[in-house]
């Protein structure tokens, strides 16, 4: 007694396997391998491409907001607290603040500056020793020199460290000598004048940021109070905290702290709006980029047609022998759908591989063409970042997959809807 037979299930073995067999387009049926080819390598770059756009403008975001954040600092103390003589007390109690590591007491100034045979426009600041070293943005990024004798000797010495861009536009290295000029700084019987003294450079830095790398030089707080007039008061109080997220919730805190005549204002009251922008246009780019991969993805449509059009015959011997709509619908979604996954799963990989090693690829396209690619002028960055955000990546995935899914429905329903008589008439 034979046991009985039981049909097959959806998407059974049998099913995937002809699907698969369509895929391989002998030669007489060229047309239609050929336009899978094309939508497989159009899903491929589709997704490769939103995937290194998304991943670039991610890790520029990111380069450039922990840039600016970690060389302006975080949140600012300004007003009469500034002038009062119980600054130090002001001081000592928003470093007792939770989740504040630093404050730092700074003058800051435009100034004229003359090197060795030019003379370029700079932004001074006047800071603490220590408070310098403390600043890892700069102690890290040190291009030559060092910070020996910065703040030593009389009113802090005469060591300045500057951008390593801007050292290089006035012709001067460590152990060189510039001019700094105040515009205003010493009263005479006919106003202020301005005010020059000759600085010697003790390091350079460079920050990969050339907005800062070409305008900023840092000297003694005692030297810049002296040189721009201040006397004993300061222009600002720069905090540093432990995340730049937190600052709306650490931002009470830091005005109890700072006390009713003072002025607290943080990153985001100065920046926000160039971020925003900067989130703007990353949407903006992620759905057009997306949009890109359902037009790749459209295109298999055109395959699964093709397809179904030289398959009538084999749809009518499947249905003769007992194979249903539902089963004829599921071979031909095989077909489009795998055309999809295996383009999409490329794509991703492609991306991944090349947002990993975008540096190297910069610098052989950078050395093949003797061109660089990536401008810190235009930038302000010298090397092109890439962060993978791997919840984006699988939202790509599974957009790709669904829009391929989506658009061979169509066909194989029409491929499900064949009349076996019909097709088989004409052959």
């Amino acid at each position: 007694m034979t046991a009985e037979t039981r049909p097959a299930g959806p998407f059974s073995a049998w099913e995937r396997q002809l699907a698969l067999r369509y895929l391989r387009a002998k030669r007489k049926e060229g047309g239609v391998g050929l336009i899978a080819t094309i939508s497989f390598l159009a899903i491929t770059a589709a997704v490769m491409v939103l995937i290194i756009v998304m991943s670039v403008m991610n890790g520029y975001r990111i380069e450039l907001l922990s840039g600016i954040l970690d060389f302006n600092g975080h949140m600012f103390v300004t007003g009469q607290v500034l002038n009062e003589p119980g600054l130090q007390r002001t001081v000592a109690r928003l470093k007792a603040v939770p989740g504040v590591v630093q404050v730092t007491p700074m003058v800051e100034a435009q100034a004229l500056v003359q090197g060795r045979d030019e003379i370029s426009g700079a932004v001074v600041r006047g800071i603490a020793p220590a408070d310098l070293r403390g600043m890892k943005i700069i102690s890290d990024h040190l291009k030559a020199g060092s910070f020996t004798g910065f703040g030593d000797g009389d009113f802090g010495g005469d060591i300045v460290v500057t951008g390593q861009g801007l050292a290089d536009s006035l012709g001067v290295q460590p152990g060189d000598s510039l001019t700094i000029t105040s515009p205003s700084a010493a009263a005479t019987a006919f106003g202020s004048a301005p005010t020059s003294k000759p600085y010697t450079i003790g390091a350079t830095f460079n920050v990969g940021n050339s907005a800062y790398d070409r305008a900023f030089i840092f000297m003694p707080l005692n030297q810049a109070q002296l040189l721009f007039g201040r006397g004993d008061t300061i222009d600002k109080l720069v905090i540093t905290i432990d995340d730049p997220d937190n600052t709306a919730k650490l931002r009470p805190a830091v005005e109890a702290a700072a006390g009713p005549e003072a002025v607290v204002t943080d990153w985001r009251d100065q920046n926000q709006a160039y971020f925003n922008a900067l989130n703007v246009e990353r949407n903006t780019m992620a759905l057009i980029l997306s949009l890109i991969v359902l037009i790749a993805a459209l295109n298999i449509i055109s395959a699964v047609v093709m397809l179904v059009k030289n398959k009538g015959r084999d749809i009518a011997v499947l249905r003769t022998m007992g194979a249903g709509q539902g089963a004829i619908m599921r071979i031909f979604f095989l077909s489009g759908a795998g055309i999809g996954v295996f383009g999409s799963i490329l794509g991703v990989v492609l991306g991944v591989l090349f947002c990993a090693y975008i540096q190297q690829i910069q610098a052989f396209v950078e050395w093949v063409t003797r061109t660089p690619v990536f401008s810190p002028d235009v930038y302000f960055l010298s090397h092109i970042p890439a962060k993978i955000n791997w919840g984006e990546v699988g939202f790509i995935t599974l957009w790709s997959l669904g829009a391929s899914c989506l658009c061979t429905l169509p066909p194989a329903f029409q491929a499900s809807r064949v009349d076996p008589v019909e097709a088989l008439r004409y052959e």
